[in-house]
């Protein structure tokens, strides 16, 4: 790892890799629970399979259903939204999103980018907005969420130090 000037935030690396473990099994349940009201093993995480599923196989039809610029059938989030009401398959795919997302993005990445020290150095940028706020990148620590238990989760694990002020 490089050596950084900046202190970098103190990360609970145990911490990250306990809910690594706990999250990869809750996804792994969310993945057989959609497999099971799908009737068939598919990739979640690719759009085109799972629309097969959703609007072929179920013969899901939200209203104002969107399409994508390929004619493909639309997965994003918000056509999920509107397929929560028809099927609770909505709900699960889109907390198996939710997970996978923080698992890669977060938990299972940011012990690969702490120092010897298990600090953190993420990278702000100040030309990084159009409203020229500071942005943050490697990671982006600006986007972790706070309003969901998994979000606070993460937080957690980012540990609170005087020696921020002294350097040590």
């Amino acid at each position: 790892f490089p050596s950084h000037d900046t202190p970098g935030k103190k990360i609970d690396i145990e911490r990250l890799k306990e809910l690594s473990e706990k999250y990869h099994k809750e996804l792994d349940s969310l993945q057989k629970r959609i497999w099971e009201m799908a009737g068939t093993e598919f990739n979640i995480a690719s759009p085109k399979q799972l629309g097969e599923i959703l609007f072929v196989k179920l013969d899901l039809k939200p209203k104002n259903q969107k399409k994508t610029s390929t004619g493909s059938y639309s997965t994003k989030e918000s056509e999920l939204e509107k397929l929560k009401e028809l099927h609770p398959i909505a709900e699960l795919i889109l907390e198996y999103r939710e997970l996978a997302k923080l698992l890669g993005t977060y938990i299972d990445t940011i012990p690969n980018q702490v120092d010897e020290k298990s600090r953190l150095h993420a990278d702000f940028i100040q030309t990084g907005t159009t409203t020229g706020r500071m942005a943050s990148q490697n990671p982006n620590l600006q986007n972790i969420p706070n309003k969901t238990d998994l979000g606070r989760e993460i937080r957690k694990s980012f540990i609170a130090s005087n020696d921020i002020v002294t350097g040590k």
